[in-house]
């Protein structure tokens, strides 16, 4: 894939300083930068690579003045950083919209359907009546089970499983590995100390422009549905149970595990390695600390929670104040209860 500067200006809004016909066919750290590649620069701590790089191109914010003669071609735009960002987001899509048509061997079951332009990849499987929309990408080793629907430009990456009855809207990414669908965690103790498997009979709702990482686990709902709302971001090796509904614009990160039936509100933000019981309510835009124990409802929004088990983080830092500092506060007791 190769564009011109002046190609790349067009998308980005911004002015070529230099030829508007050199083409760039790579994208390059500003360090590394090659002949026929293009890069960025945004961070000051990088400013002396401009005038080293080799690559063909460096997108700078308008802003930007050198102190020195630049050897690379700049690209004036309104921000370098979201700039360059819009370029990965152009050429990645640019990239995943050439993949049409069916590799060989793979199955799709008579009763199910699939919209214009999109791409079955080899050694993927779609069950009975599955409704999949237009331009949707399935990666090789994709499990699609029966009656599963899915939105129009959607990407479901290598060797993930989409369990029966699952809904994923549109403008999805699930990524490698990920597990949608699969059986909530319920068993029913019985007197002599064993568990009976409970059935789990409901499924799972995922809402448009949301992604799923890879290896992470969602829970089909034991009834009803376990539901992933509009605009969710869902790093890997997460684990949410059945029946959890999670909230528009919501982002957890790597390894999270989130109990069934917990309800975590709109526009939070969930730290590493979080833990969250079952049956709580998690209120709108809490941000919640890595490695943070939930046992109880946040029920305040806006609220940063840190520590285990999590209490609200202002209490948490003048408690930890006093926790360091206990081995000295030790000591000086020690030293009053000898004096007469």
């Amino acid at each position: 894939m190769e564009f011109t500067l002046g190609q790349v200006a067009a998308i980005l809004q911004g002015k070529v300083e230099g030829d508007e016909k050199q083409k760039v066919y790579r994208l390059d750290k500003i360090q590394e930068g090659k002949s026929g590649g293009i890069s960025f620069l945004s961070n000051e701590k990088y400013q002396a690579f401009i005038y080293e790089t080799k690559a063909t191109a460096v997108i700078v914010s308008e802003n930007f003045i050198p102190t020195k003669a630049v050897n690379t071609t700049l690209i004036r735009v309104k921000d370098a950083y979201s700039g360059f960002s819009t370029l990965l987001e152009y050429y990645n899509q640019f990239t995943k919209s050439s993949m049409v048509g069916v590799q060989e061997p793979s199955f799709m079951d008579i009763s199910s359907e699939m919209g214009k332009d999109g791409f079955r990849g080899i050694y993927s499987h779609i069950g009975k009546e599955c409704v999949i929309g237009d331009n949707v990408k399935i990666h090789p080793q994709v499990y699609i089970g029966d009656r599963v629907t899915i939105g129009s430009n959607t990407i479901i990456h290598p060797g993930a499983k989409i369990c029966s009855d699952t809904s994923i809207g549109s403008n999805c990414e699930i990524h490698p590995g990920a597990t949608i669908g699969s059986d909530g965690f319920g068993f029913a103790p019985q007197s002599d100390g064993s568990y009976k498997p409970i059935p789990q009979i409901g499924n799972v709702i995922i809402e448009d422009h949301v992604s799923v990482g890879a290896n992470t686990t969602i829970d089909c709902a034991t009834m009803g549905s376990t539901i992933i709302k509009k605009g969710v971001k869902i790093d890997n090796l997460v684990q949410i149970a059945h029946n959890v509904t999670i909230g528009e614009n919501t982002v957890i990160a790597s390894q999270t595990g989130i109990s069934g039936s917990t309800e975590i509100g709109k526009n939070c933000i969930i730290a590493g390695q979080v833990g969250i019981s079952g049956h709580l309510k998690i209120a709108d835009k809490t941000t919640i600390g890595a490695k943070t124990g939930i046992s109880k409802s946040v029920k305040n929004t806006g609220q940063t929670i840190f520590g285990y088990i999590g209490i609200e983080m202002k209490n948490f830092l003048k408690s930890y104040s006093i926790f360091k500092n206990l081995d000295d506060l030790e000591n000086r007791l020690r030293e009053l209860e000898k004096k007469p």
